[in-house]
């Protein structure tokens, strides 16, 4: 993977693994903000409110830095911690792995734990369409209408998306492009008369 991209899952995906009798659910989820987790974290845990521990882990930020595991009253390390595992093995992000335990009355002990919610964060991982995605940046630009052409001539060539565009008096276009193509992309706007670039925040 270069710097500028990274792996997500498309869709939600399920799998249902048993060990001694007892059942784990694990649902894997694509999330970009900590209020979703959190929308679907109250979700499973109503939904799935007679079961004995609903643990999850999670990975926000092409940077994967913003991350999170959550034991849920197993004991500590032996759920969150082999989530997370499995999230960071397949070298994913803007994901959430949750796991549901319904216990079957024979207990596991703190390796067959580990092992159990492994192998059902694997198995909802491996059943996701995983995809490779950019890390794209936007730059919001400011021109007046006579340089239209010029700046949808460099658009044509570099190719950025073209987030939102407005055509008053004076003309605006917001950008978004792979990160590392947004230096050429502005040097070359910059060029073009009366143009002024209306800095936005990375995407």
């Amino acid at each position: 993977m270069s710097e500028d991209t990274y792996k997500t899952i498309t869709d939600l995906s399920e799998a249902i693994y048993t060990e001694k009798r007892s059942k784990f659910i694990a649902i894997a989820l694509p999330v970009r903000t900590l209020d979703e987790i959190k929308t679907h974290l109250e979700f499973y845990q109503k939904k799935y409110y007679d079961a004995r521990h609903v643990c999850y882990a999670y990975m926000l930020g092409p940077e994967r830095k913003d991350f999170r595991a959550n034991d849920n009253g197993e004991p500590s390390g032996t759920a969150g911690k082999p989530i997370l595992g499995q999230i960071l093995s397949h070298e994913l992000t803007d994901i959430l792995v949750v796991v549901v335990r319904y216990f079957g009355g024979i207990k596991l002990g703190t390796s067959g734990l580990i092992v159990a919610y492994r192998e059902a964060a694997a198995e909802a991982i491996n059943d996701a369409t995983i995809i490779e995605k950019t890390v794209d940046q936007e730059v919001t630009v400011l021109f007046e209408y006579p340089f239209m052409n010029s700046v949808m001539r460099i658009v044509k060539e570099e190719e950025p998306e073209i987030v939102s565009q407005s055509y008053d008096m004076d003309c605006s276009m917001t950008l978004r492009i792979r990160s590392s193509l947004m230096s050429k992309l502005r040097a070359r706007l910059e060029k073009v008369e009366t143009l002024r670039f209306e800095d936005s925040e990375e995407s």
